[in-house]
């Protein structure tokens, strides 16, 4: 076996994080968690299902709200917002102010409904919601953690549920999904093609 060309590859500062070094794709969501009497919406990038059963974990800090909201309370949704609501999900991410709590200053602005099995709040118009409980937080990430949910409920908007009579290319092209281009910039995904899986593959 060959070793890689390296003249065709920049050796990337692993001291540190090579993340900020390149571009990569990843789902953009929104987090919504209780917080005393009030409620969090919280956009990540870093957030994936776990595995191919109803599990669903973001990265998260103990610096954020978020990590203690859902530690506390056990639960937390998540938003899949439209490309439309690109506006909504960056103020998502705004400082609180001073004296009053994120969800004073900011959750007013924003299109906001309750989850329906868990107390949490969800972006209103988004395409794909999920209410988790907690299943398990793991630290040690650096200063981050990974923070896991069981997925309770689920609910999609009807024009983004896959359906075996519908052309799922064409779905997606009327109906664009958004993702975040790390670190910074997003795009509206509308153009999909079939994976060319070997022949007789199966996960």
């Amino acid at each position: 076996m060959n070793t890689l060309a390296l003249d065709k590859l920049v050796s990337l500062d692993v001291s540190t994080p090579i993340w900020d070094q390149v571009f990569t794709i990843a789902p953009l969501v929104i987090v919504g968690t209780q917080e005393g009497e009030s409620f969090d919406l919280a956009p990540k990038h870093m957030a994936f299902p776990m595995g191919f059963d109803n599990y669903f974990g973001f990265v998260c800090t103990p610096a954020h709200q978020t990590y203690h909201n859902a530690k506390k309370f056990k639960a937390f949704s998540v938003s899949f917002p439209t490309p439309e609501q690109i506006i909504s999900t960056s103020l998502s991410a705004s400082r609180r102010l001073e004296g009053l709590s994120k969800s004073d200053s900011i959750l007013n602005a924003l299109g906001v409904a309750s989850a329906i099995q868990i107390e949490a709040p969800v972006i209103r118009d988004a395409y794909l919601y999920l209410e988790c409980s907690l299943h398990k937080i793991i630290d040690g990430f650096g200063t981050n953690s990974l923070i896991t949910g069981i997925i309770e409920a689920a609910y999609v908007d009807k024009n983004y549920h896959r359906a075996s009579e519908v052309d799922e290319g064409q779905r997606i092209h009327d109906h664009p999904l958004l993702a975040y281009v790390a670190n910074g910039r997003f795009a509206e995904v509308s153009e999909t093609y079939n994976f060319p899986y070997p022949k007789d593959f199966s996960r």
